[in-house]
């Protein structure tokens, strides 16, 4: 892996910044560290195949429930738009929350949860996730 130490990038941050931002990321070693810097548009497209997928239930009164299958979120509507528009809500919700307490809820089985996270984030729109959710009709 290509690195650039730490002290240098301190020393040289604004031709760093310059460099990553009009040329290529750049991997940074702080002692046994490693970190990533990049222009948000390279992590927009390594997220690009991420997408959230949900499963449609249709509830003996007639409402809809959508379940995502990635984060355990779920959320009830009169119809599957409007269940969508709320679990879209639910999903920036919890991102934002995740990302408040990133240190705790990047662990254990929630750490899968990291890349949806950081897409909801990068994207910070409900309409924008919204249009990413897939659904599939489920069993009751």
């Amino acid at each position: 892996m290509h690195t650039i130490n730490a002290t240098t990038v301190r020393n040289e941050w604004s031709s760093v910044v310059e460099s990553v931002i009009r040329e290529k990321p750049t991997f940074i070693k702080r002692t046994r560290d490693y970190m990533f810097l990049s222009d948000i548009s390279v992590l927009e497209h390594l997220l690009s195949a991420y997408t959230f997928h949900a499963v449609i239930l249709v509830e003996d009164n007639g409402s809809v429930t959508l379940t995502l299958e990635e984060i355990d979120l779920a959320e009830n509507a009169p119809d599957i738009p409007e269940a969508i528009a709320k679990l879209a809500d639910s999903i920036l919700d919890y991102s934002e929350d995740y990302y408040k307490e990133f240190a705790y809820w990047s662990r254990g089985s929630r750490k899968s949860h990291i890349p949806f996270v950081i897409k909801a984030l990068v994207l910070n729109d409900a309409e924008k996730i919204g249009g990413l959710i897939e659904c599939r009709h489920g069993e009751i």
